[in-house]
């Protein structure tokens, strides 16, 4: 049958009208003619077929041939819902949001679907969301994922990203729907702003919290109160000799006075309830290192190591071309960037004893609150420094 256009009621549709769909259906049915009939109800209400009517309109047509439907109010929206399904356009978010409504309309279990009173005359197939995700070419695992991700997600975040990648992303969606409504505004604003993928988005959340928390001027007056640091870098004096050579031939201690394996034990070291700790050791001295470590109450985590140009060689031993900085924590401090945040770098030599600007350039980008370098040789930018041969 044929229905006058002007008599077809739109009330809200499941979907968005896609602008560029509607232009090339107009063309099709131009070129061909319209295949499919639009769907109504009795009372000339739209249930499938926007995309078309809107073609049709278009085109300046003044008919479009429709198909009636006869059924009551949730089977109507049953009828759209499964007509939306069966088509092929649709984003991941928006199939878990009709397969989400169609769950609600006919009563959901852990059993399966649940068949109310009002349906048992019902004129339209209720089938179970195992024999839609069939139909429509998905798992019944990714379907009740995609479900989760539709319900979990809140209407603010949904219409954010509707238009992104990230709709047709199960994964990704499934990322979002694990966090608190609060954090997904968080995210989708970054989003907004230009992040690449939830997970990039969830970082720079993370990030802005971690540094909100650790910088703001409260917690900052009260770690200066109590002598505390977030993030402390120690290259202690150890108690080593030096080599005699040519230049200052009777010289056999450092410039710098050195401390015994006992005091370096004793030290007390600032840290904060959560606190980053790198400290700086070379070969010989890596077995005391780690015992300092336990002795501070601090857990080990990794090694660092700077790989420098040249360096010392004993006979028989090979060249000695790099120290180590063993990172350890107290509490569960956390790290605010971790692109190019590797272990191993390389860096030139600098004075005796002096840590290459390379290592600090990371220090200050990884971390964030208060910061100690404790027995450095020079003033590094973003640390108080502690020890003789600060300037």
């Amino acid at each position: 049958m044929k229905v006058n256009i002007n008599d077809i009621v739109i009330s809200s549709r499941k979907r968005k009208l896609n602008k560029d769909k509607v232009s090339e259906l107009a063309e099709s049915m131009k070129l061909i003619g319209q295949l499919d009939p639009i769907t109504i109800t009795k009372d000339n209400v739209l249930l499938a077929g926007w995309h078309r009517l809107e073609a049709a309109k278009l085109l300046g047509w003044d008919e479009i041939k429709a198909e009636v439907f006869e059924g009551n109010e949730i089977e109507c929206e049953l009828a759209e819902i499964d007509e939306n399904l069966m088509r092929n356009d649709l984003t991941v978010l928006e199939q878990g949001e009709h397969l989400a409504r169609r769950q609600e309309l006919i009563g959901f279990s852990k059993g399966g679907d649940r068949k109310s009173d009002e349906f048992q005359s019902a004129t339209v197939a209720l089938r179970s969301t195992k024999e839609i995700a069939q139909d429509i070419g998905i798992s019944e695992r990714s379907a009740y994922n995609r479900i989760k991700a539709a319900r979990n997600i809140v209407p603010e975040v949904k219409d954010a990203i509707r238009n992104t990648e990230i709709a047709d992303s199960t994964t990704q969606l499934l990322q979002l729907a694990r966090l608190a409504p609060e954090e997904q505004l968080e995210v989708a604003r970054n989003i907004t702003d230009g992040a690449s993928s939830i997970a990039d988005a969830v970082r720079q959340v993370k990030k802005a919290q971690v540094i909100a928390n650790l910088e703001n001027v409260e917690a900052q007056e009260a770690k200066k109160i109590e002598g505390v640091y977030d993030v402390i870098v120690i290259d202690p004096p150890w108690p080593m000799k030096k080599i005699e050579r040519d230049v200052a031939p009777n010289q056999v201690e450092f410039d710098y006075p050195t401390m015994s394996e006992e005091e370096l034990f004793n030290l007390e070291i600032p840290c904060a309830d959560n606190c980053h700790v790198w400290l700086w050791t070379t070969q010989k001295y890596l077995p005391l290192a780690f015992d300092m470590l336990e002795a501070w109450d601090l857990k080990y985590v990794c090694t660092f190591v700077w790989h420098k140009p040249g360096g010392f060689q004993s006979f028989g031993l090979p060249q000695y071309n790099c120290e180590f900085a063993l990172y350890a924590r107290r509490g569960s401090p956390e790290f605010i960037d971790f692109k190019n945040f590797m272990v191993c770098f390389e860096a030139p030599r600098g004075a005796h004893s002096e840590k290459p600007q390379e290592f600090y350039d990371m220090v200050n980008r990884v971390t964030a609150g208060r910061r100690l370098d404790m027995f450095n040789r020079r003033a590094i930018p973003g640390f108080d420094t502690w020890g003789k041969e600060a300037k």
